[in-house]
C-alpha cells in the first residue's frame, strides 16, 4: 500500500484511479446527489437523510470503480484522502479542468 506524505502528493494518484471518464460521470452525479440530500436534511431537519447522501456518493463511486475502472476504490486505503479527493475532483470537473 502506498503512502502519501501530502495530499497534493495523493490527487495524482487519485486522477489515475479515476482515468475512466463514465467512472468520472457517475462520481461527480454521486456527488451532486449528496449535495441535493444534505440540503434535504438541513431544510427538513431530519438527519436520515445523511444516510441517504452517503449511499448516494459512495454508491455511485463504487459502481464507477468495480464496473468501469475495474478498481477497488481508494477510500479503502486512503480514507480522509479520498474523500477530500473527491470534492476536489468535483471542483475541478466544474471548472472545466477535468473532463466531464
Amino acid at each position: 500500500m502506498a503512502r502519501f506524505a501530502s495530499f497534493r502528493e495523493f490527487y495524482p494518484f487519485y486522477l489515475g484511479e479515476h482515468a475512466n471518464r463514465t467512472s468520472r460521470r457517475l462520481h461527480f452525479i454521486g456527488s451532486c446527489g449528496v449535495l441535493v440530500l444534505l440540503a434535504v436534511a438541513l431544510f427538513r431537519r431530519e438527519p436520515g437523510w445523511l444516510l441517504a447522501a452517503l449511499v448516494c456518493g459512495y454508491g455511485f463511486a463504487w459502481v464507477g470503480h468495480f464496473f468501469f475502472e475495474k478498481n477497488r476504490p481508494a477510500t479503502f486505503r486512503h480514507p480522509f484522502y479520498s474523500f477530500a479527493g473527491d470534492w476536489v475532483m468535483f471542483k475541478d470537473i466544474l471548472v472545466g479542468k477535468i473532463r466531464f
